[in-house]
Formats: structure tokens, C-alpha cells, sequence
């Protein structure tokens, strides 16, 4: 019970800010924005059959991607400020820390996700409403794992936000352009969809497009479902071993 109140009380001082300032939330949503107006309009002029039910999932993937590996910029200026050091002496549980700020990065991930299909909607996007909740939920256990991932490469590159940077965008962009979000892998070469095949990602964006479009009982959303969890427990346990190692 001191776990979860001390989850709720790091669950709360981290979405304050973002509550007084809502209009951060459509800054971040700047990118996906794009593609999803411009890079989606061009799939429209390409083919006979719209192309939002197949694209739409692909982008909200993307954007949990991008902005949960991203999470960590937040512990790296409260580092470098001195605010975490400050947390750290409370009595807090530490994986208390870790499990707020990840729950309010989820938080607003879910927000503006649904904001996005609020805005696709009008473009031609009809989701099925019980499977867009179950992708939805998907990819929030995506964000669990990718959000306490990014928060352990925090505090392992310590006061070096440039190393950290640099591995998120090493490690995002293969991730991202391998699991066809943006176009798919069928008529790729050989070792290419062989690397598509191996990358977590690649099963959670089919599982979203089956979800999304009303379909469950399907390999392809098991898959999925099970490389959501791996990353999520993953992300947890690393995420919260490095959370009690840190040091002041």
C-alpha cells in the first residue's frame, strides 16, 4: 500500500505541470501531425483504397516510439538542475519514482493518441471502437516498457544528455523504419524483411492494424500483445534496478 500511495504522489507531481499547461501536449504532437496530413495524403493519391485503416495504427506506434523513448529529457533536466538529488533523499520508494513518471508519460500518450484519431477521423480513418480501446491499451503497455527504458538510459549516462541523445536516435530510427509504419516490408529485399522480422516492433504495428480494424483472434494481435509485454517487463526491471542504483 506505501508503494502505490508513493506512485500516486510521484504520479501527481509529475502531471501537474503538464495540467496547468495543456497546449505542450499539441507541441508534441507536432510530428505525427505531419505525417499523418502529409506523408498520409500522399498514400491517398496512390491508390484506389484509402489508406487510413493500415496507416493511422502505423503512426500512433510512431508516436509512442518517438515520445516515450524521448520521456527521459525530463529526469536529465531535473539532474543536471538538482531536483532529483532532492528526491532522492525522501523517504519515496524509488520504483514508486519510476512507476509515476512512466504512468504520467502513458497518461499523456493515450491523450494524444486519441486526439490523433479525433483528427484522422474527418481524413477518411473509421477505427472499430471495442479494437481501437484494445490497441489503445496495447500501446500503453508499449509506453510502460519504452518510457522506464528511456528513464534507466537517463541515469546511466548520468549528467551526459548528448550521449543519451544520441543512443535514443540510434536505437529509435532502425526500430521505426523496420517495423513498416510508414510503408510496408512486403517488396523489400530479402535481408531487410528479415531484420523486420526479428525487430519487437514490427508484431505490435500488425497487432494495432488487426485491432483497429475489429480483428482479435488472430496471430498477429498475439504477437503483438506478447512483444508489448516483453518490452514493458523489460523496460520495468531495468528501469526500476537503475532507479535504485542511482546515486546522488
Amino acid at each position: 500500500m506505501n508503494v502505490i500511495a508513493n506512485t500516486g504522489t510521484a504520479f501527481a507531481r509529475e502531471i501537474m505541470p503538464t495540467l496547468r499547461n495543456p497546449a505542450g501536449l499539441l507541441v508534441m504532437m507536432a510530428q505525427p501531425l505531419v505525417f499523418l496530413v502529409l506523408f498520409g495524403s500522399l498514400l491517398t493519391a496512390t491508390g484506389d483504397e484509402s489508406p487510413w485503416p493500415w496507416f493511422v495504427p502505423g503512426i500512433l506506434v510512431m508516436m509512442g516510439l518517438t515520445g516515450m523513448s524521448g520521456a527521459g529529457y525530463g529526469l536529465h533536466v531535473e539532474l543536471l538542475g538538482g531536483s532529483l538529488e532532492r528526491m532522492l533523499v525522501t523517504p519515496l520508494s524509488r520504483t514508486a519514482m519510476l512507476v509515476g513518471r512512466t504512468l504520467k508519460e502513458v497518461v499523456t500518450l493515450l491523450v494524444q493518441a486519441i486526439l490523433i484519431m479525433v483528427t484522422a477521423v474527418p481524413l477518411g480513418f473509421r477505427p472499430h471502437t471495442a479494437g481501437a480501446l484494445a490497441g489503445l491499451a496495447v500501446i500503453a503497455v508499449l509506453g510502460v516498457g519504452l518510457g522506464s527504458l528511456s528513464f534507466a538510459l537517463v541515469i546511466l549516462t548520468k549528467r551526459q544528455p548528448e550521449l543519451f541523445w544520441g543512443i535514443q536516435q540510434v536505437l529509435l530510427f532502425p526500430l521505426l523504419l523496420l517495423s513498416g509504419v510508414l510503408l510496408p516490408t512486403d517488396a523489400a529485399p530479402g535481408w531487410l524483411r528479415a531484420l523486420s522480422g526479428v525487430n519487437p516492433v514490427t508484431y505490435i504495428v500488425d497487432a494495432e492494424r488487426a485491432l483497429f480494424a475489429g480483428t482479435y483472434a488472430t496471430a498477429s494481435v498475439w504477437y503483438g500483445l506478447l512483444a508489448a509485454v516483453a518490452i514493458a517487463v523489460l523496460g520495468l526491471v531495468l528501469g526500476t534496478r537503475a532507479m535504485r542504483r542511482a546515486s546522488l
